[in-house]
């Protein structure tokens, strides 16, 4: 009886064991070894740029003010699978050549992997206003979504806490909490239509217009109020889709009198 009961002990310790264990432990340890790279980059003194043209000094003069470079965007996305797990794989496989700093689950679970201060690929070929690398100048947020469903309130709630903290830490201007459809309208529509931005902004996370609008003057140029807004307008077809994906939680492409109507009203706020 003893030999059962010790047997049976030993196996309950290796099935909690092996629940425990961390999957990702081997990508975990590729992460450490890539981040201890990029800091010895950091304690390197700077490099001799000394050639016939640049005469090189006696010896080298170290500042004393510095600090590190900040994110100054926050950018949020639909991860376009069918689970959290799904997206931890495919952020941890490195053909994929696509990660983020955050990703949160449905059920508010936050996974922060990356620093803050290092650069994620999630962001691809992008514009918003004269930004044209935005993976250096921005947090990548990635919500468990597959494009075609709400998004639920435990997620949004994280999502929240997430962004207050951000925003705090960094300085981050409220207009510049934006979609990942807004800085790639031609290629991306995410986060969808259903996702909630004008609660974001009444938390002080992304610009929001106005109730009460002034009249819009004729001639309106929409398209180049759309620009000022930040949108790239390459394709303005797209660009008005992207719009109205954020502002109105509208798929179509053409602006109708109160689609007008709210883009002068931004618009204002922009010049």
């Amino acid at each position: 009886m003893n030999c059962i009961k010790s047997v049976l002990l030993l196996f309950c310790i290796l099935v909690i064991g092996s629940c425990s264990r961390n999957p990702y432990t081997v990508t975990n340890k590729q992460y450490r070894k890539e981040a201890k790279a990029y800091s010895r980059q950091l304690i390197d003194l700077p490099e001799d740029i000394s050639n016939d043209s640049i005469k090189k000094p006696a010896y080298f003069t170290g500042t004393t003010n510095f600090n590190m470079r900040k994110p100054s965007y926050v950018i949020i996305h639909h991860t376009a699978q069918n689970s959290c797990e799904q997206t931890l794989k495919t952020f941890t496989t490195e053909r994929s050549k696509v990660s983020a700093h955050y990703v949160i689950c449905k059920d508010g679970t936050v996974h922060h992997m990356l620093n803050d201060y290092l650069r994620a690929w999630h962001a691809g070929f992008s514009r918003w206003g004269n930004q044209l690398d935005i993976n250096s100048a921005s947090i990548g947020i990635e919500l468990d979504n597959n494009g075609f469903e709400p998004f639920d309130s435990l997620q949004i709630n994280s999502l929240l806490s997430l962004l207050a903290k951000l925003k705090t830490t960094f300085n981050i201007p409220t207009a510049n909490f934006i979609g990942h459809g807004d800085i790639a309208p031609v290629r991306k529509n995410d986060p969808n239509f259903r996702f909630p931005w004008k609660l974001l902004a009444d938390h002080g996370f992304g610009t929001w217009y106005d109730t009460i609008r002034d009249s819009v003057p004729e001639p309106f140029n929409a398209v180049y109020a759309l620009r000022i807004i930040g949108y790239d307008v390459k394709d303005s077809t797209a660009a008005i889709q992207a719009f109205k994906r954020h502002f109105m939680q509208d798929t179509s492409r053409y602006l109708n009198p109160a689609d007008l109507s709210v883009l002068y009203n931004l618009q204002k706020k922009f010049l």
